[in-house]
């Protein structure tokens, strides 16, 4: 289903404002963010989501059908990019947020915030015309791997390039206006991997091939900063007058955040998947570079609000009774192989980020309204062979705590990473649960 084939009965207002927005995007399958650099905002920061906004279009017209009104309300409990969130200021929805990760708060309230654009180009100015000159000692904060000469001769960025973003920050930093300033924070984290001698992704981090061999001046630093920043500009100038400009972001550990005092209509998000990989890490150059870590025990602290759906850090993996019989057998089926798993902790982890899921659900369960509806994007993970039907678990969850199970639809197939044993593709699949 694309943008298209949506009718909006319940508001063709709405439907307008959305549709101004998706300008220029080729019809795309819900399950794919293929083509959303085209979208505004969202070519801020080259980011991977987990469905594409379109599937909010189809959220909003389902539950206002559902409810014989209009929707007023949502909650994302994983904000990340904030496809939610904003999708939802285009439909006239208030939207609320939660998101664990600073940077990544910082850049969704950016997308989300009014602006004095007279104000904002002043500021931006100010930033760009600092002078540029080679530091000795740029970036001093950043651990020692990120700046030349580095560790072992392998570093993140060279001095050069280290000496301009130090600059552009510290001008950043001066700025007293609170919107402008975070703005231009995330944006400067925005254009850090480009600059920089290392790529990112579900994998980890790794050095560019010939990455010694490359050169980037501290001119084409200020010149990425400078588009990044034009370019947000534009977007915040033409939609300024969007349907609804109000909102509510949460920063934290979405297990403990969600609002008692307020009643939602739906639910949109993508939960981190099971897999053993800390979704902080594709953010950690920027997490580093921007300053919300400045210590690797502020690090830390930020592994452990996460959801337990990794095994990177030392953490209790505790997990209360869970009606699931498909878990229980995969928790034994893993447990039997124990030994040989990379880490003999993954058993106990994956018990573990099913019972902080069903923390969160139940805790919707309670905030959703009745008639309302739940939409989450989850991923099925395999380690050594054994298959965890992440869907079909979170159903047999929600089903024991109230929910009604409408729709469970494959979204995509998605590869099977070395650390997950192999090359068989998963599934991913959109699980719609109604109250």
């Amino acid at each position: 289903m694309n943008l298209n084939e949506l009718t909006f009965r319940s508001d063709p207002i709405a439907k307008q404002s959305f549709e101004s927005w998706l300008q220029g995007r080729s019809a795309q399958l819900l399950s794919t963010n293929f083509g959303s650099e085209a979208i505004a905002f969202q070519n801020w920061r080259n980011f991977k989501e987990a469905f594409a906004p379109e599937l909010i279009g189809q959220a909003f017209e389902e539950t206002s059908n559902r409810l014989k009104r209009r929707v007023g309300s949502c909650i994302d409990p994983f904000g990340g990019s904030g496809t939610t969130a904003l999708a939802c200021q285009f439909l006239g929805v208030s939207p609320t947020t939660i998101e664990v990760n600073p940077f990544l708060a910082d850049l969704v309230e950016a997308k989300l915030c009014s602006y004095d654009i007279e104000q904002l180009i002043s500021d931006f100015t100010y930033v760009v015309e600092a002078p540029i000159r080679r530091l000795e000692n740029p970036l001093p904060n950043l651990p020692p791997s990120f700046v030349e000469p580095g560790v072992k001769g392998r570093y993140i960025f060279s001095k050069e390039v280290a000496s301009v973003l130090h600059i552009l920050r510290r001008r950043i930093f001066k700025l007293q206006n609170v919107a402008n300033r975070r703005l231009m924070r995330v944006l400067l984290g925005s254009i850090a991997l480009p600059v920089s001698n290392v790529v990112v992704s579900g994998k980890g981090r790794r050095y560019r091939k010939n990455w010694n061999d490359r050169e980037v001046s501290g001119q084409q630093v200020v010149q990425d900063f400078s588009d990044a920043v034009i370019r947000a500009i534009f977007d915040i100038r033409r939609y300024a007058d969007r349907e609804n400009t109000d909102y509510r972001l949460l920063r934290g550990d979405s297990r403990k955040l969600i609002p008692n005092d307020q009643k939602f209509d739906m639910c949109v998000f993508s939960p981190p998947y099971p897999n053993s990989f800390d979704y902080n890490d594709v953010c950690n150059v920027e997490l580093w570079l921007c300053q919300y870590l400045k210590d690797f025990k502020g690090n830390r602290a930020l592994r452990m609000e996460t959801l337990r759906s990794h095994v990177q850090v030392a953490r209790g993996f505790e997990a209360g009774e869970l009606k699931s019989s498909t878990l229980a057998d995969v928790y034994e089926n893993l447990s039997d192989i124990r030994s040989s798993l990379w880490s003999k902790s993954i058993p106990d982890m994956v018990r573990a980020y099913f019972d902080d899921m069903n923390t969160i659900l139940t805790q919707l369960h309670t905030q959703i309204v009745p008639g309302g509806n739940v939409y989450m994007v989850v991923g099925d993970s395999q380690y050594s062979g054994v298959p965890v039907p992440v869907g079909r678990i979170l159903e047999e969850l929600s089903t024991s705590m109230g929910f009604q199970v409408t729709g469970a639809e494959p979204f995509r197939s998605m590869r099977a990473s070395p650390q997950q044993g192999g090359r068989k593709e998963l599934l991913e699949t959109l699980v719609t649960l109604s109250r």
